[in-house]
């Protein structure tokens, strides 16, 4: 099947705009179907990339040439390839009747390299794997924990492990290796592998480092890479309590956990439990990521501990605090379980009735198939708990 009956939930803006993701998330597909009429530069063409890094300025006689009036949208792939070209970019921006695409997989050359970022008339957007809404029927719960919802995968799951394994090499041989991200790349693999072993979990930098034979700065620069190449996002914890010495941590997710999986270099081994409820965090953590920003919420997302070690999966602040009242707050509890015991929401019900904070909502989800209230806790089916999620009724 292809991935062009699929409908994503991404939505072209009207005005020129960055689109980042990492590799195979489907951004080319995305583009060509949402601007079919484009002039298209693909940057891994070596004459092209070689043309317009010697003289960028040239950018403006390709376009007249290939668009001859036909579309106002130009884009330009893997644009992190010439981080100078921007300045071109911008001054067509302001000079032509052009609208820019301006796609890659990472930002960390344009940022790092000083380059122009068009001074905000450019949005930025991201493209990450399917979410459930946009698989539809074809979304398998147990198949999304063990393999992710890479597009590839996703399509061709008895190839997974396979895909998998291609993809975590071709990332280190082209982002790693070609971009020059780290001088040795010995130590970053062994981080990598550390990484996706502890997907889902609090980031301790100096066992990470001691693991992995590296300086601790060494561990910071692997995540910001992770980070800045969208393989992996900060989950920052919530600490709503003066008075309570809460954990201050991070957790850090991988943006897929069957990418998590390839990373850690468990394709060919069988998954346990814990593995399978953190990957079932981490698609959790992406549904509510790209609904944040495809629906325009911007809502902070973080996960809550005590110093006992009783956790929050997910806290969701619907509301900002103010000098008179506390902060509007949605509470999620994840379990890759298909009966619910009651002792997993004792955390909800506590933060529930705390002063400091104001609950709209306290969810705990689960693979079983009944509903369930106790007090102010709503248990919820995984299916139900996704359609509320996509209807805009979670947040």
């Amino acid at each position: 099947m292809n991935q062009n009956v699929f409908i994503r939930s991404l939505r072209p803006p009207a005005r020129s705009f960055f689109l980042f993701g990492p590799r195979a998330t489907g951004k080319s597909t995305w583009l060509k179907k949402s601007f079919p009429q484009a002039f298209r530069l693909d940057l891994l063409d070596a004459e092209a990339a070689m043309e317009l890094t010697r003289e960028p300025h040239r950018l403006e006689a390709l376009i007249a040439a290939g668009a001859r009036g036909r579309h106002p949208w130009v884009i330009l792939d893997e644009v992190q390839k010439i981080p100078a070209l921007l300045t071109e970019v911008h001054r067509l921006m302001e000079l032509g009747p052009w609208r820019f695409v301006l796609c890659g997989s990472s930002a960390r050359k344009l940022k790092r390299g000083g380059a122009d970022l068009l001074g905000g008339r450019a949005l930025t957007l991201s493209m990450e794997s399917f979410t459930a809404a946009e698989l539809g029927e074809r979304f398998n719960v147990a198949q999304a924990i063990q393999w992710g919802t890479l597009p590839l995968v996703s399509l061709s799951a008895r190839e997974g492990p396979d895909l998998l394994r291609a993809y975590v090499q071709t990332y280190i041989r082209e982002e790693i290796k070609e971009e020059g991200l780290v001088r040795n790349v010995l130590p970053f693999l062994r981080f990598l592998e550390i990484a996706g072993l502890l997907n889902g979990q609090i980031v301790n930098a100096s066992n990470i480092a001691s693991q992995a034979g590296v300086p601790r700065a060494s561990v910071d620069h692997y995540f910001s890479i992770l980070q800045d190449t969208l393989l992996g996002h900060f989950l920052p914890a919530y600490r709503p309590l003066a008075k309570v010495r809460e954990g201050s941590h991070p957790k850090f997710y991988w943006f897929d956990p069957g990418v998590a999986r390839g990373a850690a270099g468990l394709l060919s081994d069988p998954v346990d439990g814990f593995w399978k409820g953190r990957a079932l965090e981490t698609l959790i953590f992406h549904e509510l990521r790209v609904h944040n920003e495809t629906q325009k919420k911007f809502r902070p997302l973080a996960y809550y501990r005590t110093p006992a070690g009783v956790e929050i999966d997910f806290v969701i602040e619907t509301r900002k605090r103010t000098t008179e009242t506390p902060p509007d707050i949605v509470l999620i509890e994840l379990k890759h379980a298909s009966r619910w015991e009651r002792s997993w929401h004792r955390a909800l019900l506590d933060m529930a009735a705390q002063k400091s904070v104001r609950v709209r909502r306290a969810l705990g989800i689960y693979l079983g198939d009944r509903s369930y209230r106790f007090g102010p806790v709503e248990i919820l089916p995984l299916p139900r708990f996704l359609k509320e999620l996509n209807d805009g009724k979670i947040f």
